[in-house]
């Protein structure tokens, strides 16, 4: 729990990829494709996993092996997003808990989203899966902000709320959800069983950790009782 003096929540900001949504299978449906139609080595699943949550461009390049500089990466990029693009909600599906999570938490405060998926693909799961209605804010990979682990998404959406960022609470699956977190001086909750290998996970220090979003509303309510820790 964390240590530091901090106001109660007034809103919720989600991770997508493994925290609310299991999109593992088409992404690495994607990805196998690119390198395919690159004449390179496919990857299993669990390989890809472990390269999920720094944008398509980072995911591209630890998959390939290639350096960013490198001119191969471009088109095997493009190929990746071609292909996720037609086929981004094949077998992807909301996590257990999400729904109910979602649904509750938006009752009591203004939910927002801040991913490294490219918005393009976002935002058609979000609509495919019904959930673009549960966020105020959508913050996507290739908008004019620095991803996370930067600060700047969770500043940006509270901005948009009319909030201190020391206001929101983070929830991902990933280090740099919780490093993004902690840079804005939001509390961190991380969730086990995403993409991120839970050593990382830990590694990166999350205020607490919970095993589904079942957990979270609980969390959430514990934090708005009081003013500190």
């Amino acid at each position: 729990m964390p240590s530091r003096i901090t106001p109660p929540p007034r809103a919720v900001v989600f991770d997508l990829d493994g925290t609310l949504i299991d999109s593992s299978r088409d992404i690495a449906a994607a990805v196998n494709h690119a390198l395919t139609r690159g004449a390179l080595p496919t990857l299993p699943l669990a390989r890809v996993k472990s390269f999920v949550g720094d944008g398509a461009r980072v995911l591209m390049q630890r998959a390939s092996g290639f350096d960013d500089h490198d001119a191969r990466l471009t088109p095997l990029l493009a190929d990746f997003l071609d292909y996720y693009a037609a086929h981004a909600t094949t077998f992807t599906r909301p996590l257990p808990g999400a729904l109910e999570a979602l649904s509750e938490l938006g009752s009591r405060f203004p939910l927002a989203l801040a991913t490294n998926k490219p918005r393009q693909t976002t935002e058609l799961v979000l609509a495919t899966l019904g959930l673009a209605r549960h966020f105020r804010v959508v913050v996507a990979g290739g908008d004019p902000l620095r991803q996370k682990p930067s600060a700047e998404p969770l500043c940006f959406i509270a901005e948009k709320l009319a909030l201190e960022p020391s206001e929101l609470v983070m929830v991902g699956d990933g280090p740099q959800d919780v490093l993004a977190g902690r840079a804005a001086g939001a509390r961190t909750v991380a969730v086990r069983g995403g993409m991120a290998e839970e050593e990382r996970l830990l590694a990166a220090r999350p205020d607490i950790v919970v095993a589904s979003l079942g957990e979270l509303p609980a969390v959430i309510e514990r934090w708005s009782a009081t003013v500190s820790d």
